[in-house]
C-alpha cells in the first residue's frame, strides 16, 4: 500500500526501522486477515466449549514471517510488515469474543430471543469499532506517558525481531505449528467417523457409573492444547471443581430429591442445580477482582486530562479519524440495539458511555497485568441494568456493549504496544485494526451461525459454559431469585462466599497466589461436564512431563505445538458441523 518514512524513535524502542521501510501492505494485510480467519474459527469453536478464547498476535507473528521465508519473495518481507500482520490477525481473532459470539449472543438464544443472521453483521462491527475508536485517545497516556508493560504487546515484539535475528528458530516454530495442526486435524476428522476415538466408551473398562456424572476420557486435541496454554494453576482449579460438583454436589442433589428429572445431564436434572452455585463463583470473583483494582480506577482517572490530548507526531492517528469512527460506530450499535432488540436508544447510549469509562479501566489492567477483566466488566453493566429494565435483551446486550468495548480496546493497545517498541506507524497500525476487525466479522458471523444450526448450544457438543453464566445473572435480574432451582439457596450462598475469598486471599498473601485456586475456572468446572475439566488437566500435566525432561525444548515448540492442537481440531470442528448439516454418515 505504502511505504513509510522512519517514525520518530523513543527510548524503550527495540528496533530501529531503516528509512523508508515499509509496514502498511497489501500482503501484510492479506496475510493477517488469513491467519485472523484462522484464529477467529479456532476462536468460536473453543469459546463455545469452554468459555475461552486465545490471542491470535504471536500466532500471526510467527506464521506471517514463516510464510514470507518460505515464500522468499524478490522485496523482503520486514519486521514492520510483520507487525502489521500481527495487528490485523489479532483483531480479526479477537472478533469471537469481541462479537459476543462466546457468551452474549448465545445466551440472547437461551433467553428464547433468536438473532437474526443480518443483524449479526452490523451489530458485531459497530461493538468492535467502539473499542477501537476508544483505544486511540487512551493510547497517549498509557502507552506513550505512562509507558506500561503490556506484557503480551511487549512478548510479540521482542519474538518479531528475535525471529528476524534468528530466522531458522521462527520456521521451525511455524513448521511444529502446522505438523501438529495437520496431525490434530486428520485425526480429529477421522473421530467423526469412528466416535470412538474421540469419546471411548467407559464400558469398555467398566466405568460407566461414574460415566454417567461425566467422568469420562475426552480425547481431544483442542482440550489438550488448551491445558498446555492455560497452565497448572488454573486447569488443577478445573479438576478441582469438576470432582467438587460432578463427583459430590450432583450426585447429592440427585439423591436428596432435589432434582425432578433422574437425568443427570439434563437442565432440570442435577446438572441444572449445580449451574448455579457455579455461575455464583464465577460472578463474585470477576467483581470483587475488579473491586481489588480500585487503584487501577484511580490511577486512570488521575491521567484523566491526558486522554485526548492530540499526538502532534506525522504518524500519529488524527483525532477526527477515532472521533468520526466513534460517532458512526455508536449511532450503529445504538440503531441495531433498538431496531433487533428493542433497547431504548437512550439505555444504549448509557452502556457506550459506561463502556468508554471501562475500557480506559481495562487497559490499564492489561497494561499492569496482562489481564483485561472483561467478564467482571460484563457483569457490572448487567447488575447496573438489572435495576433499570426488566428485559433480558436489555440486561443482555447493554452489557455486550460495555464487554465489546473493554475487550477490543485492550486487544488494540496490546498491538501499539508492540508498535511502539518497532517504531511503526500507530496511523497504520489503526488501518490494519480495521480492516483486521472488518474481515474477522465475516468470518466469525458464518462460523457461528454454522455451529449455531449444527448443535444445540448449550448442549453435548458446545457446552457455552461464559454464555451460560451470563445468561444465569440475566435471568436473576429479569425475574428475582425464583428463577433458582428448589434448595439452591444455600449452594449460591457458598459460592458467593468462595468466589468472594478467593481473591481477597490471593490479594493479602501474594505468596499464597500460585496456590490458590482460579475462582472462574472453579466456576466453569461446575458449568461444563468433567471430561472437558479432565482432558485440559491431562494437557498441562503433559507440558509439565515435557518441561521435567527437556525444559529448552518445551519452551522452545510449547506454544506452536498448543496452537497447532487447537486451530488442528477448531478447523475441522467446522467440518464437523457441515458434515451435520449434510447428515454425512459415521462408520460406527
Amino acid at each position: 500500500m505504502d511505504e513509510t518514512k522512519t517514525p520518530e524513535s523513543t527510548t524503550e524502542a527495540i528496533y530501529t526501522p531503516k528509512p523508508g521501510e515499509t509496514q502498511l501492505t497489501v500482503r501484510a494485510v492479506v496475510t493477517g486477515c488469513g491467519i485472523g480467519a484462522i484464529a477467529g474459527a479456532m476462536n468460536i469453536y473453543l469459546g463455545l466449549q469452554i468459555g475461552w478464547t486465545v490471542g491470535g498476535s504471536l500466532m500471526a507473528a510467527i506464521l506471517g514471517f514463516a510464510i514470507f521465508q518460505v515464500i522468499n519473495p524478490e522485496r523482503a518481507y520486514g519486521v514492520l510488515e510483520t507487525n502489521i500482520t500481527q495487528t490485523t490477525g489479532s483483531a480479526a481473532g479477537t472478533m469471537a469474543s469481541a462479537g459476543g459470539f462466546v457468551a452474549p449472543i448465545p445466551a440472547m438464544a437461551m433467553m428464547g430471543h433468536k438473532i437474526e443472521t443480518w443483524a449479526l453483521f452490523p451489530w458485531a462491527l459497530s461493538v468492535a469499532f467502539i473499542g477501537v475508536c476508544f483505544a486511540v485517545p487512551l493510547r497517549r497516556q498509557f502507552v506513550d506517558v505512562e509507558k506500561l508493560k503490556f506484557p503480551t504487546g511487549t512478548a510479540v515484539a521482542k519474538t518479531i525481531t528475535s525471529m528476524y535475528a534468528t530466522a531458522g528458530e521462527a520456521v521451525a516454530q511455524a513448521r511444529a505449528l502446522i505438523y501438529v495442526g495437520l496431525i490434530a486435524g486428520v485425526f480429529f476428522l477421522a473421530a467423526y467417523f469412528i466416535p470412538e476415538l474421540n469419546a471411548p466408551p467407559m464400558k469398555w473398562i467398566g466405568l460407566s457409573a461414574i460415566a454417567a456424572w461425566s467422568f469420562s476420557l475426552l480425547i481431544s486435541p483442542m482440550m489438550l492444547g488448551a491445558g498446555f496454554l492455560i497452565g497448572t494453576r488454573v486447569t488443577a482449579s478445573l479438576f478441582a471443581g469438576a470432582i467438587l460438583s460432578w463427583g459430590i454436589l450432583a450426585p447429592i442433589a440427585e439423591s436428596k430429591g432435589w432434582v425432578s428429572n433422574p437425568n443427570q445431564m439434563s437442565m432440570t436434572g442435577a446438572r441444572g442445580w449445580i449451574l448455579w452455585p457455579g455461575v455464583a463463583i464465577m460472578v463474585a470473583d470477576a467483581l470483587t477482582s475488579l473491586a481489588l483494582s480500585w487503584k487501577t480506577f484511580v490511577r486512570t482517572f488521575k491521567g484523566a486530562g491526558a486522554l485526548g490530548a492530540q499526538d502532534k507526531s506525522k504518524d500519529a492517528i488524527p483525532n477526527r479519524w477515532w472521533m468520526w469512527g466513534l460517532a458512526a460506530a455508536s449511532t450503529g450499535a445504538v440503531t441495531v440495539s433498538w431496531i433487533v432488540f428493542d433497547i431504548p436508544p437512550y439505555m444504549s447510549i448509557m452502556a457506550i458511555a459506561m463502556s468508554a469509562i471501562l475500557a480506559a479501566v481495562a487497559v490499564r489492567s492489561t497494561g499492569e497485568t496482562d489481564i483485561n477483566p472483561v467478564g467482571g466488566m460484563g457483569k457490572v453493566t448487567q447488575l447496573a441494568f438489572g435495576g433499570l429494565s426488566s428485559a433480558p435483551a436489555t440486561n443482555l446486550m447493554t452489557a455486550a456493549i460495555a464487554g465489546a468495548g473493554a475487550s477490543q480496546a485492550g486487544d488494540m493497545m496490546q498491538d501499539l504496544k508492540t508498535g511502539k517498541l518497532l517504531g511503526a506507524s500507530p496511523r497504520k497500525q489503526f488501518i490494519a485494526q480495521v480492516c483486521g476487525v472488518a474481515a474477522g466479522v465475516f468470518i466469525v458471523v458464518p462460523i457461528y451461525i454454522l455451529f449455531d444450526s449444527a448443535y444445540k448450544i448449550p448442549g453435548p457438543k458446545m457446552e457455552a459454559p461464559a454464555a451460560q453464566a451470563w445468561a444465569g445473572v440475566a435471568r436473576i435480574m429479569t425475574q428475582g431469585f425464583s428463577a433458582l432451582p428448589q434448595y439452591t439457596g444455600w449452594a449460591v450462598a457458598a459460592g458467593l462466599a468462595f468466589g468472594i475469598a478467593m481473591p481477597l486471599i490471593r490479594k493479602a498473601k501474594p505468596n499464597w497466589a500460585p496456590y490458590m485456586p482460579s475462582g472462574l475456572a472453579f466456576g466453569i468446572a461446575f458449568i461444563v461436564p468433567a471430561k472437558y475439566s479432565i482432558t485440559m488437566f491431562i494437557g498441562a500435566m503433559i507440558l509439565l512431563g515435557w518441561k521435567k525432561k527437556n525444559n529448552v525444548n518445551a519452551e522452545r515448540f510449547a506454544f506452536a505445538v498448543a496452537c497447532g492442537l487447537i486451530a488442528g481440531e477448531g478447523l475441522i470442528g467446522v467440518v464437523h458441523a457441515i458434515f451435520m448439516l449434510l447428515k454425512v454418515p459415521t462408520l460406527t
